[in-house]
């Protein structure tokens, strides 16, 4: 569906293909197969299965194709032959459709370095089977990517070309390399996969991952850099939530803190986004926020600033967390010995695949692991939540920042993530 209320898809077309052992039979566009075509004599079964450097030219649609294999014998399609490789039918007719959202947010989101009332999206699902997978790509401007590059992106992803859906290792890292950069965009294809995957087998990802939903963490509730009356506004609409998350980085820091600790004594944790320049004045800050039950610091300087950011740690009475310095895997271990813990997101690693990696590896390296959000609908939000139960800390509010969402999936119960007992990631449309 387009801006103009109609799907977009990927401009390829489904392809159907058919090999029997070493033998190449040419590929047939999924239109010329349904053209009435005379059946053409089959080759010598011996040949197909024992001369590998024989191409034969065997034009067929899928009638045709079915006739060859009741001329040829079963027992090639069963694989049942000593002699020679099964007869391999690699068929995909998963289909890709994809269409730009904006989310609404229901006020406006400060933090260190911009501010917005909205948030572009781009809603992807796949189709196979009679089964629809989901997924979102969320693109906060100052990230750089936007439902132009998505759409450019999505239209060069050809679902068909990979014979099992099911090989999502393969299928994700050749997804990943159509061309760089769009962490975003790959994360929604990502997502959509796994729920497809996930419905197919008919099981929730993280009963497949082997977790206990039960072991979910609280997520945090996010306060954007505001003023103060806003700031009490926001803290008393959070009662609910056991843990606060709280942007800081512009000259109004202390100001925030005091104002959520006149109303509230609830454990908070501090995103600064980059905004703290120097190092001697971090090191203060922190030490000012470790006597007001802060949790731990996020991304206190710029990501650039690596040494600086080892020295804090060192001094910090405060766990130190990256999260603009971690966007994909081999990030996490160049964070070990700078951070004490990483954030990990979809919209930053392309998704499920690669955040579960991450977190393993951060585990392997005894760093703590938060798992975090863009302003997301409960769609990239319920995927993320299928890891929580690995993770030290859930930043998971994204889809209750918004006023526009489109799904029910994974909620919020008094404070904690709570995950829905449906397959794949979780998620049904909201009518």
């Amino acid at each position: 569906m387009n801006s103009h209320g109609r799907w977009a898809h990927s401009a390829h077309p489904r392809r159907t293909s058919f090999r029997a052992g070493n033998a190449g039979l040419p590929s047939i566009d999924g239109d010329d197969a349904r053209q009435q075509r005379p059946l053409q004599s089959p080759p010598s079964l011996d040949r197909i299965l024992t001369d590998p450097s024989e191409r034969l030219e065997f034009a067929a649609t899928r009638r045709d194709f079915l006739r060859f294999l009741s001329l040829t014998g079963a027992a090639v399609a069963f694989g049942s032959c000593a002699s020679a490789s099964p007869f391999t039918i690699p068929v995909n007719d998963m289909k890709l459709h994809f269409y730009p959202y904006t989310l609404e947010l229901k006020h406006t989101f400060t933090i260190a370095t911009s501010s917005r009332t909205t948030t572009p999206d781009m809603m992807v699902q796949v189709e196979k089977d009679g089964i629809t997978g989901y997924g979102e790509a969320s693109m906060p401007p100052y990230l750089g990517e936007s439902q132009d590059s998505a759409r450019a992106f999505l239209e060069k992803v050809d679902l068909s070309a990979f014979p099992d859906p099911f090989q999502l290792e393969d299928v994700l890292r050749a997804i990943d390399q159509i061309m760089p950069g769009n962490p975003a965009a790959k994360a929604a294809v990502d997502i959509a996969l796994h729920d497809w995957v996930g419905k197919k087998m008919g099981q929730p990802w993280y009963r497949i991952w082997g977790l206990d939903p039960a072991k979910t963490p609280v997520t945090s509730f996010t306060i954007g850099i505001d003023t103060k009356e806003v700031v009490r506004q926001k803290t008393k609409e959070a009662g609910i939530y056991k843990v606060l998350k709280v942007k800081l980085g512009r000259d109004t820091d202390k100001m925030m803190i005091e104002t959520i600790r006149e109303v509230t004594d609830t454990p908070v944790c501090v995103d600064v986004n980059q905004g703290w320049k120097d190092k001697t004045v971090a090191l203060e800050m922190v030490e000012w926020l470790a006597t007001k039950n802060i949790m731990f610091v996020e991304q206190p300087m710029p990501k650039e600033q690596i040494d600086d950011i080892a020295w804090l740690r060192e001094k910090s009475p405060l766990p130190i967390i990256g999260d603009e310095s971690v966007q994909r895997l081999p990030d996490v271990r160049k964070a070990w010995g700078v951070y004490d813990g990483i954030n990990v997101k979809l919209m930053k690693c392309t998704g499920m695949r690669e955040a579960y990696k991450m977190i393993t590896l951060a585990r392997a390296l005894d760093m703590k692991v938060m798992l975090g959000c863009m302003t997301e609908t409960s769609c990239a939000i319920s995927a993320a939540a299928q890891l929580s139960p690995l993770v030290d800390w859930a930043d998971l509010d994204g889809a209750v920042l918004i006023k526009n969402d489109l799904f029910s999936g994974a909620t919020i119960v008094d404070g904690k993530v709570t995950l829905p007992d449906r397959p794949g990631i979780g998620v049904v449309p909201l009518k």
